[in-house]
């Protein structure tokens, strides 16, 4: 990060050294140690107003954005925006899962503070299903066209063989999202507005550090942005599951305790089942094999589907106990009425 002092003069500091740590500096000095921050100018504005609305609803548990002498929070430089923070280490006192607790309470707490009404038009939520339905109708019918040429060739490759084997998953999961997808658009069609939330983004336990209290804070809040609060929890689920096949209970838990904070409406819950189960990467896996005619890396091909597979029976299996778990929660409901 060039002219790192006159960016520091900004805030009445004098810079002895600093370290990079990717697009942090680590920046020593005469009044102690921070951070500084470079992103993209273009993604300035956005990031400013989200902290200033955050901090106008009484959502403080942000790493601190320190103001300039004339109450900038940024320092416009060239093409990037940067910014200053106290350092935090990272250092946290809990363990892995009760990290993870903690960050989904926050982000809980963070969705509740800032949500928001917004007024939808119900033609371009028809427009949008239709979209999504034609869509995933195309790709089912692509699956059937391969699993059929995969029968009729006399001797499967190994990706054709495996991809077999996994047929009927893929195509329940297809159908499973599909399904799902109707019952939001059902549930949702007449509602004029639509509930949004302040995302963090980015949600990564890389992103929420801890002070020396033991407080956790988010940080990297760049990408944040006024979306439904399930932009939040996908991205993080299609990471975290993608690993060997395994019982992830201890994100079961991180999830309900998110829950727990920020109870899902009907069609909000319907529409995150529909995308978390959605098999769309493993499809794209088949999508790229019938198109690559010559010099396919066989194995790799076939490495790759397998992690996809893993990646289809994880979601499967918290998608399944987020079932079980609304439907414990209407019974209860139902006998309680009763």
């Amino acid at each position: 990060m060039e002219d790192m002092q006159a960016i520091l003069q900004n805030y009445g500091l004098s810079l002895t050294f600093y370290e990079l740590f990717g697009k942090v500096a680590k920046v020593h000095t005469d009044k102690g140690v921070f951070a500084v921050k470079r992103i993209p100018a273009n993604e300035g504005m956005e990031f400013i107003r989200s902290l200033q609305l955050l901090f106008q609803k009484g959502y403080h548990r942000l790493v601190p954005v320190y103001p300039t002498l004339d109450g900038r929070y940024g320092v416009l430089h060239g093409h990037h925006l940067y910014y200053l923070m106290p350092w935090l280490t990272g250092n946290e006192k809990e363990g892995r899962s009760q990290r993870h607790q903690q960050m989904f309470r926050e982000l809980a707490r963070l969705h509740t503070l800032s949500t928001r009404e917004i007024p939808v038009d119900q033609e371009e939520r028809k427009q949008h299903f239709e979209r999504m339905k034609a869509e995933w109708e195309k790709q089912e019918e692509f699956l059937e066209q391969w699993i059929t040429s995969c029968e009729q060739e006399i001797y499967m490759s190994p990706f054709q063989l495996l991809s077999s084997l996994y047929y009927i998953q893929i195509l329940q999961a297809l159908q499973f999202s599909k399904e799902k997808l109707e019952e939001w658009y059902e549930a949702s069609k007449e509602n004029k507005t639509v509930r949004t939330v302040i995302i963090h983004g980015k949600l990564s336990p890389e992103h929420f550090l801890y002070n020396e209290d033991g407080l956790g804070y988010f940080s990297n809040f760049e990408r944040s942005q006024t979306a439904l609060p399930i932009r939040d929890l996908l991205p993080f689920l299609s990471r975290t599951l993608k690993t060997y096949p395994t019982k992830h209970d201890e994100c079961l838990e991180w999830i309900m305790t998110y829950f727990a904070y920020f109870p899902l409406k009907e069609d909000e819950m319907s529409l995150f089942l529909s995308y978390l189960s959605y098999p769309g990467q493993i499809l794209s896996t088949l999508e790229k094999y019938s198109e690559t005619d010559v010099n396919k890396d066989e194995k790799q091909f076939v490495r790759t589907l397998q992690h996809d597979y893993w990646q289809l029976r994880n979601v499967e299996y918290i998608v399944m106990r987020i079932l079980e778990n609304e439907q414990a929660k209407k019974e209860k409901q139902g006998g309680n009425s009763s």
